[in-house]
Formats: C-alpha cells, structure tokens, sequence
C-alpha cells in the first residue's frame, strides 16, 4: 500500500471505529484510496502496524482527501500518524454554502452514483467483517479522489480555496488525541434555575457523570447509551428524590430508571444534603478575563457578515469562529499584527485587514 501511494499525489483517507458498540472505542479500518485501487487496513490485527503510514501521511505534497475529517483525525493520532496537506470536502462545501454537504449527497450530485447508507451504525470491530460492511466501508473512498477535484475546482470558481485551505490545515494542527472520558466537559441547561439550584445541578451532573462512566465501563456500551447528556441534563437540573420523578423525565430509560434508578437517586439524596449541611462544593462562576472581549466579539460577527454578504460568500469565509476569537483577543491596533495568527493568510490581511482595525477601534 505505501509503495501504491508513494507513487500518486491524492489519496483518498477514511477511518472506521467501533465507538457506537463499546464503552472505549479502538480504531478498525484505515481505508485509503487512488483513482485506480483501494486498500482496507484492518488496524485491529497486530501486525497492521498503522505508524507505517507516517511518512506518507506528513507529506504536505501529497493531497489526503477526507470527508469530515476531524473525528478521523483524532484516531490517527491516537496511532501516532499526523495528517498535512489535507483536503475535507465537508469543510469545503460547507465554505461554498452548499446546501447539502453529506458524502451520498455530494457522490449523487456531482458524480451520480449512490452510495449505500445502511451500515453507518454497525459495529466494525466484528471479525471477519461481513461482506456488505467490506463493500460499505470501501465506497466511503471509492469516489472521494475524484470528488475532491472536483469540490477543489468549485472553490477556486468561488475565490475561496485559500481560505478552505487555511482551514484544513488548522484542523491538522489541532488535532488532539481524543481526551479521556472522565475529562467529558458537561453542558447543563441553566435557563431558570437559582444560584442554589445551579450549584446542586453541577454537583449532581459530575457524580452522574462518574456513576455513568462505572456503568457503561461494566456493560461495554458508549457511556452515551448507558445515559445520555440530555438525560443526565434532566436528572440534574431536576434533581429527582422519588422513583415516579425520575421515570417521568421525558429522556431517561426506563430500563435505565430500573436497573440503576436507586443509584442516581442516592447520589442526588447525598448532593441535596451536602447542600443543607453547607458541605457541597460549589464551582467559581468564570468571569471574563479579558474585559471588552465580548464587545470585540460581537464587531468582528457584525462585520464578516457584512464582508460575507458583499462578497457573497459565508460568513465563516470571511472569518472562523476561531478566528473570531483569536482576533478579539489578539485586539491588534494595526492590519501587520493580524499576520502573526497562523490561519489567518495574506488574502484576509489584504481583504480585510484595515476594516478590522477599524472595527475593533470604534468599541475599543
């Protein structure tokens, strides 16, 4: 396979892993691709040694042509494999306002062919793989070499290559190993709740969260089918002491709510009277470090929305949320200084460089 693709400059790359079937998810495929042959690499047998690929896949003059590659990414460098000279056609239709970005949508519209969907939820971790999943996991590169040319030329045809470009190559960048599951940043609705019932929501939410965690290590399912974010939400901003409150909550199990329904309501029972001894922890509201960096924020949001529509172009081509964001803290009282962000590329700078000094200085 290396010797293959040593000798073209475009792969087509895609993973598959077992994350929807088992409480840790290992990577099981690595399917790369050409316009003229495809390998599958069954990264679950020990003498598939993924960090082979290494070398080909850090070499910033070959073109790797993903479909919504962050995820992807994530395993590969788990596998100790960096990705340069990245293509995501996601990214780019989605850049181009595309109203339909999805691999079978692209594949029909611009290829009419018509790739088979059924498989996307099986567990190919089982050996031997099933022939309709070998096939399945095949055509995710099957077209994608000749779709990426294609996408490329459309984004040249709408001026914004560079910026798709940027893009990618920031999420190469960024690509982190996927963080531990007990790190699982929680996301509770606060929307009418108390300073007192906000911080008993918190203290249940990262006791449900660790139970959770237990459970779905014992049963080997995704800790999200054991209990998912929206009903660990539920539980903890509701705070349920009887079985009946708990069966009611409209996104609990009730298989759930039977097999481990004492479990969470003993753990809200001990956050309820931590909270009335005094003794529960409650978490420092974080305040904002930067002052004015919301107001920067809102500028920059009103002003690519402005440039996006006299370009005609969306507003994440003008700037990313990321940028955005680097640029409100960066808060530069010069057009050069927007040069020292690495994604940010001398199109930008010569676009829009004044406009956001400019911007940035009517609500400094």
């Amino acid at each position: 396979m290396i010797t293959g693709v040593s000798q073209v400059k475009e792969l087509a790359v895609d993973v598959e892993a077992d994350s929807m079937h088992h409480f840790k998810s290992s990577l099981c495929f690595v399917q790369v691709g050409t316009d003229e042959t495809i390998w599958l690499l069954d990264t679950l047998q020990p003498d598939v040694r993924v960090g082979a690929m290494a070398e080909v896949f850090a070499d910033p003059s070959r073109t790797k042509v993903f479909h919504a590659a962050m995820g992807d990414l994530q395993y590969l460098a788990e596998a100790g494999i960096r990705v340069a000279g990245l293509f995501d056609t996601h990214r780019a239709a989605t850049l181009l306002n595309w109203p339909k970005v999805g691999l079978g949508d692209l594949v029909k519209e611009k290829l009419g062919a018509t790739l088979k969907k059924e498989h996307q939820q099986a567990d190919f971790s089982v050996r031997p793989l099933p022939a309709e999943l070998r096939a399945y996991i095949a055509d995710d590169v099957r077209y994608l070499t000749e779709l990426g040319r294609m996408v490329r030329q459309s984004c040249r045809d709408a001026d914004v290559l560079e910026e798709v470009e940027l893009d990618c190559a920031r999420m190469c960048a960024e690509a982190q190993v996927r963080p531990e599951l007990s790190q699982t940043e929680l996301k509770l609705p606060k929307q009418g709740l108390n300073p007192k019932q906000l911080a008993l929501a918190q203290a249940v939410g990262k006791r449900l969260h660790v139970l959770r965690l237990a459970l779905a290590e014992k049963a080997d399912v995704p800790m999200g089918r054991m209990l998912s974010n929206t009903a660990l939400g539920e539980i903890a901003t509701k705070a349920p002491t009887l079985m009946p409150e708990l069966v009611r909550l409209k996104n609990v199990r009730g298989q759930f709510a039977r097999e481990h329904g004492e479990a969470v309501l003993a753990v809200v029972k001990e956050c309820i009277d931590a909270q009335r001894a005094g003794t529960l922890a409650v978490e420092e509201e974080k305040k904002d470090r930067e002052p004015g960096k919301r107001r920067r924020e809102e500028a920059l949001v009103a002003f690519r929305k402005e440039a996006a529509a006299k370009r005609n172009v969306t507003p994440s081509v003008v700037l990313s949320n990321p940028l955005v964001d680097e640029i409100a803290s960066l808060n530069p009282k010069a057009p050069e200084l927007l040069a020292t962000l690495p994604w940010f590329g001398p199109k930008r700078l010569a676009l829009y460089g004044e406009a956001i000094v400019a911007t940035l200085a009517a609500v400094r």
